[in-house]
């Protein structure tokens, strides 16, 4: 039926772009399967739960068994929207960084979501119908100087995600990468960038702003969607410029500045 009420699930719900996916989810009557790892998560769903119904299930995504556990708690119902959002960045300098902290960056943003799509997309090819939002980010088109892992993760999951789209042309399954720059998230403290020029820039975007952006082209079956005309701008020129311009570019962004 038409009017009959939909499932959305959002990974990386508790904070920023997911949190806001989220509010937007319920504003539209989506019932709601929201997944973090994270204590805000809780903050969440007492916000929403006068909206819609609204589960939430507390797993690490950056591990095989956190998605299974997700995929797992699906169960049997009918997803309509999948959401896959959760990810994490890192700065500093490649060689500076901890490995522990590079594994991390890769098990979520890479190995986690890949997994993630892979089960799920499955089960929305086996439904017949639905509709996928990847979070990439426009740092995947460019080499990213003290941003190098989570750029590099971000490459794949935009190369993912068109992919995936091409390959599910003949169904009813459609995929939209969410490209977003800088945005006012807690992303720059949980990558230890509070000191870099882009994470003091206060003209960061608003992440209800990209949520949305990334939402409406979800509904239309858009193939992507960069959000805010600065990144716009960027993306378009990460295609003309050599990559050793836009790495020296990204630099100057990036940098901590007692470097």
């Amino acid at each position: 039926m038409a009017d009959e009420t939909k499932l959305a699930v959002i990974t990386g719900a508790s904070t920023g772009i997911g949190r806001e996916l989220a509010r937007i989810c319920a504003e539209e009557g989506h019932d709601l399967i929201l997944c973090a790892n994270e204590a805000k998560l809780e903050e969440v769903g007492a916000e929403l739960r006068d909206k819609v119904d609204v589960d939430l299930l507390h797993a690490d995504l950056a591990t095989e068994d956190g998605v299974n556990e997700l995929v797992a708690h699906l169960g049997s119902r009918h997803v309509d929207y999948l959401m896959a959002n959760a990810g994490v960045g890192l700065g500093e300098a490649f060689l500076d960084q901890d490995f522990a902290e590079i594994s991390r960056v890769i098990d979520l943003n890479v190995t986690g979501t890949t997994l993630l799509l892979h089960k799920a997309g499955r089960l929305l090819k086996r439904q017949g119908r639905g509709r996928i939002l990847v979070t990439g980010s426009i740092a995947g088109l460019m080499p990213g100087s003290y941003q190098a892992v989570y750029n590099a993760t971000k490459a794949y999951i935009d190369s993912l995600s068109y992919a995936l789209r091409n390959e599910l042309k003949d169904t009813d399954v459609s995929v939209t990468c969410l490209m977003p720059g800088p945005t006012e998230t807690e992303f720059f403290d949980r990558a230890h960038m509070e000191d870099t020029p882009v994470g003091q820039d206060d003209g960061k975007d608003d992440p209800a702003m990209v949520a949305r952006k990334g939402y409406d082209a979800m509904i239309k079956g858009q193939s992507g969607v960069v959000t805010g005309f600065m990144n716009k701008v960027e993306a378009t020129f990460s295609g003309l410029l050599p990559d050793t311009v836009i790495a020296q570019m990204h630099r100057r962004m990036a940098e901590p500045e007692d470097s």
